[in-house]
């Protein structure tokens, strides 16, 4: 495994943790400003958008943007 590999693998459980805690704290937000809000409903249209982000992501990286960060 090269270093980029292992630094990224050790952080792995944190970078998850964070997914996770961006689509809990945007259900919460949901449920605040839309108290009988249909938190399946609203679960699944959180994960297309992050799933929308993640592929525009993934675009940018395929074209190039990231090289030089």
């Amino acid at each position: 495994m090269n270093p980029v590999e292992q630094d990224i693998s050790r952080r792995k459980n944190e970078i998850i943790s964070e997914v996770n805690a961006i689509f809990k704290l945007n259900m919460k937000i949901t449920d605040w400003d839309v108290p009988e809000a249909d938190d399946e409903l609203a679960g699944k249209i959180i994960i297309n958008i992050m799933q929308e982000a993640m592929d525009d992501l993934k675009a940018k990286l395929d074209a190039g943007e990231f090289k030089d960060y």
